[in-house]
Formats: C-alpha cells, structure tokens, sequence
C-alpha cells in the first residue's frame, strides 16, 4: 500500500484530503506546517507528499527546498499560485507535479498516480491500474545519445550539453528533452508527450506548456525566438538544429 504524506494547514481540506487518498487505497499521514512535515520525511519515509504552499511557519517553496535536502520523495505541489513564472520556480526547486486549486479528488488521485509511476515507487499492480479508468502506459521505447547542433544528450548518463556546458535540467525536463532529441525533427504532439514521458494521457496540456518554457529558457530560447524547440501550430513540437 503506497503511504502518502499531506501537507495542510488547513483541518477541513487536509481531512477531504486524507479520505479521498485513504478511498483509493493509500495509507494517509499529515501534518499541519512544514516542520512537521520535515519531522515526518526525516522518522519515517514516505512515497509521496501533497505539499501546500500557504504553511503557517514556513512559505511552501522553503519546505519543499527542506525535503529536497534530505530527501528524493516525489512531491505533488497543491497551490493556489497559477502563474506560470511561479510553477516554473517550483518544478526548478524540486517539484514533481503540481495542482492548481481548487482541485477535483480525481484530479489528485490521476496526478498523484502518474507522479508515483514516473518515480517508480508505485507497486507494480497499482501502477498498472493507477486512477479509475487509467490504462497501464505504454513500453517506452529505448532512448539512444543525440546530438542536434551544439546540443548533445546522453539518456544513459542523463546528461545534457548545449555548446560543451552541461544543461542542469529537472528530472522531468531530461525526459521532456530526450524523448524530443531521439525524435529530432518530427513533430511530436502534447497528447504523445503525456502518454509516453508523463505516461498520463489524461493530464492538461499546460503541464507540458510549463516545462517547454523551463526547458526553452535553459537552452537560451523563447518561443517567439526559437532555435531547437519549433512550435507546430495545432500539431505538437519538435526539435531541429539551429539554422
């Protein structure tokens, strides 16, 4: 049974909370600000935490930079804060995911399941039926070293270099960008991105919104000036070399 840890200030949603996780068969602990949280990380290891960022003692990015520092947990960010510079910030400091509020108890449950089968921390039985209705996620196809340009990528060392300068990526933007190297020059959609490096095709598209400019920003980009990272209007993107 994989164990959760809740991270509210607030009595009545951290208990809402507590009872849809418990419902869909996870053993629930809480606690109620961030050095409370940092207590229950640090005495006893959890699969995941829902972190809040609005804590009484200590803002939620702090925490989460504090769990990051003793711990690899897989974090499910649940903030108000929707604005994409701040979840950007958050997916830098550690973030695996995040949900805006409010949220759907269903939406927690697709986002934390997908977290838990990206970290590989679920059990295998429970990442093959994840949330309701989910279907187990494709095989992922064996990524090999790119180079595209000045841009080199190293899916066995996870490693990325653009003009001999390693990239320091996120977790989820290695896997963003050298799903995209080994498909250099295709163009590939957000629905294909989901399924097979979120392997959750029933996520939003904004979560692939977010980590493309993350990852634009890195590679010295914007998306009114692209270089690697094209943008095919109402079809998907792709990854060319610089012209």
């Amino acid at each position: 049974m994989p164990s959760v840890l809740v991270v509210e200030d607030d009595p009545s949603i951290r208990q809402s909370l507590i009872e849809v996780l418990a419902e869909h068969g996870y053993a629930v602990r809480s606690a109620g600000d961030g050095f409370g949280a940092l207590r229950e990380v640090t005495q006893s290891p959890v699969d995941a935490v829902v972190l809040d960022l609005g804590l009484p003692d200590l803002d939620g990015g702090d925490a989460l930079r504090m769990i990051r520092g003793i711990s690899s947990v897989p974090v499910l960010v649940a903030t108000a804060r929707d604005d994409e510079a701040e979840i950007i910030r958050l997916l830098n400091a550690g973030a695996d995911d995040y949900l805006v509020k409010p949220f759907s108890g269903g939406q927690l449950i697709a986002r934390l399941s997908a977290v838990l089968r990206r970290t590989s921390t679920l059990p295998p039985a429970h990442a093959a039926h994840g949330a309701r209705g989910s279907r187990p996620a494709p095989a992922a196809e064996p990524l090999r070293p790119t180079t595209v340009g000045e841009l080199a990528v190293d899916p066995g060392a996870r490693t990325a270099y653009l003009s001999g300068r390693e990239l320091r990526l996120t977790r989820r933007e290695f896997d963003l960008l050298a799903f995209l190297a080994h498909h250099t020059g295709q163009v590939v959609s957000k629905r294909r991105l989901l399924t097979e490096v979120w392997r959750e095709p029933y996520v939003d598209d904004q979560t692939v919104d977010v980590h493309l400019s993350s990852l634009r920003r890195k590679l010295g980009e914007r998306a009114a000036a692209p270089r690697y990272l094209l943008t095919v209007r109402g079809v998907g993107i792709k990854l060319v070399a610089p012209r």
